[in-house]
């Protein structure tokens, strides 16, 4: 996308489908990348993505906060008319306008292998692969630094305690076993 000096502000990448879950419907629509055009513009703190389809449309919002110097979806709406059940064509549609969604600071790029977004009554958007930024990119049109989703970075807290509680218990038992055998010794006298 790009802003009023026609200079590149917003760039995504990311596999889409759309998932249906209720209780008498189930399935997917995959939005194909090569059937699929895309359209917005950026202005001031604000952006627009919209994916454009034969099915429908995919839309991201996108806010540029100066307060905690953030870039982030603040609105996600999908219309969709697809053949979900075989022979029953039917319109899917979802928006929620209060989603803090691939929050990264300014100048660097949001990057997650695999998210699933609910947005009401049994519908998702699935994302996976995406990496997208908007406004501060790099001079040559390319991502910045990737601030990974909660879901791909490392969590070590777990492990950390396992090691913790493991080493206390072995010390636990060091002390119980030289103390059993202190009191063993204590109770007898040679004769």
């Amino acid at each position: 996308m790009t802003d009023d000096r026609k200079a590149i502000c917003l760039m995504a990448q990311m596999a889409l489908q759309i998932r249906v879950a209720r209780p008498k419907v189930n399935g997917t629509f995959v939005v194909q990348p090569k059937m699929t055009k895309a359209e917005g513009r950026c202005e001031g703190t604000k952006a627009n993505l919209t994916l454009v389809f034969n099915e429908g449309i995919i839309t991201f919002m996108f806010n540029k906060s100066a307060a905690d110097n953030t870039v982030y979806v603040h609105s996600l709406s999908f219309s969709v008319s697809y053949s979900i059940i075989k022979g029953s064509k039917a319109m899917y549609s979802a928006n929620n306008e209060s989603v803090h969604l691939f929050a990264a600071k300014v100048g660097h790029s949001y990057s997650c292998k695999d998210e699933s977004i609910y947005m009401g009554q049994g519908l998702y958007l699935d994302v996976n692969k995406d990496r997208m930024q908007a406004f501060n990119l790099t001079k040559s049109n390319e991502f910045g630094s990737p601030e990974q989703c909660p879901a791909d970075q490392s969590n070590y807290r777990v492990a950390i305690a396992v090691g913790v509680t493991l080493l206390v218990l072995i010390v636990i038992v060091v002390v119980a076993y030289l103390l059993s055998r202190r009191r063993r010794t204590d109770g007898y006298q040679s004769l």
